[in-house]
């Protein structure tokens, strides 16, 4: 058995609302497979009100075949935190799915801003509280420890860390007590109540490899409470012992295996394929258009697609996965 001290981030109240003390326990067993399909994973860990946890980066190995399940099951009033928030991020936005994001930043690089997300805040309907990406990677990493707080020096210097009065806010500065006059940043330990990520492989056990970048997910899977993954390839558990330098998180932390080729399309995933440029503008153009646009694309893209292969299937097809898959091998 193991025990987690966890102090836990509450959605309503950046620093005044923890669930303080809780307890994780989880007695993971060596030989329980997790493997199910996104449909059940989804149901049984993503509930209403959730805190959301979201992997990847910009238009690399987003957890999109996990997101359109969510969006499928119209499963709202979400928390989505994370460090750079992208295209998943800004469907479940325009889905009316989300009430509040937390994260360093929300953009798609070179294909522009996630405008769901933008138009949500200069509405009023989306709330919204900016870090720098070092500072959510600082409050997940004070989630896994099971401490209330972290210091850092990140946020110093910038407009991003608020006024300091008697009401604690997003972050709270102090001096150095080992050096006056000093000053060091507190953050708020931040823990999912599940998490959602894309990774290249994992094994029934739920031990996971992630190649290529893998910025905060570490520290979130590991402050989670719940943790979905979806994989490009199901090994043996034989495969996975023969190699433990490659393993990036170990079984415990991992509550559901998702078996989903191309589950980050149409962002890439290192090792297996590229971007698909087209389909990131056709989301972009729907989502800058807004209603009606937008629900036309969430109604023909996943609403109106049992699962995510259907999706595959209409907006991509298997010649252009192909030409995707080829053009990671060229870069590799």
């Amino acid at each position: 058995m193991t025990i987690y001290f966890a102090f836990a981030h509450n959605a309503d109240n950046i620093l005044g609302g923890y669930r303080i003390s809780q307890i994780v326990v989880r007695t993971p067993s060596r030989n329980t497979e997790k493997v199910m399909t996104a449909s059940d994973a989804v149901a049984q860990f993503v509930h209403p009100g959730a805190i959301l946890g979201m992997g990847g980066q910009n238009i690399g190995r987003c957890p999109m075949a996990l997101t359109h399940e969510i969006i499928r099951q119209r499963i709202g009033g979400l928390t989505v935190v994370g460090c750079n928030l992208s295209i998943a991020m800004d469907q479940l936005v325009g889905a009316s799915l989300v009430r509040r994001c937390e994260s360093g930043s929300g953009n798609l690089e070179r294909f522009g801003t996630t405008f769901c997300w933008r138009r949500g805040i200069e509405s009023g309907t989306l709330e919204v509280e900016d870090y720098s990406h070092l500072a959510m990677v600082t409050r997940f990493l004070a989630g896994e420890m099971g401490v209330p707080f972290m210091p850092t020096r990140s946020l110093l210097g910038s407009d991003l860390l608020g006024p300091q009065d008697d009401a604690p806010g997003k972050a709270v500065v102090i001096g150095n007590p080992w050096n006056p006059g000093e000053r060091v940043v507190l953050l708020p330990a931040l823990q999912p109540d599940v998490s959602i990520v894309h990774v290249q492989r994992a094994d029934p056990l739920g031990n996971i490899v992630i190649e290529g970048f893998a910025t905060h997910e570490p520290e979130m899977i590991r402050a989670s409470f719940h943790v979905i993954v979806s994989c490009e390839e199901l090994v043996p558990t034989d495969e996975i012992r023969a190699h433990p330098e490659r393993t990036t998180v170990p079984f415990m932390h991992i509550d559901a295996v998702v078996v989903q080729p191309y589950g980050a399309y149409p962002t890439s995933t290192y090792g297996y394929y590229d971007y698909d440029g087209d389909e990131v503008t056709a989301y972009q153009e729907a989502a800058r258009a807004g209603s009606p646009d937008i629900d036309t694309y969430l109604q023909q893209r996943i609403w109106g697609r049992p699962t995510f292969d259907d999706y595959l299937r209409q907006a991509a097809g298997s010649a252009r996965l192909a030409r995707l898959r080829q053009a990671m091998a060229d870069l590799m």
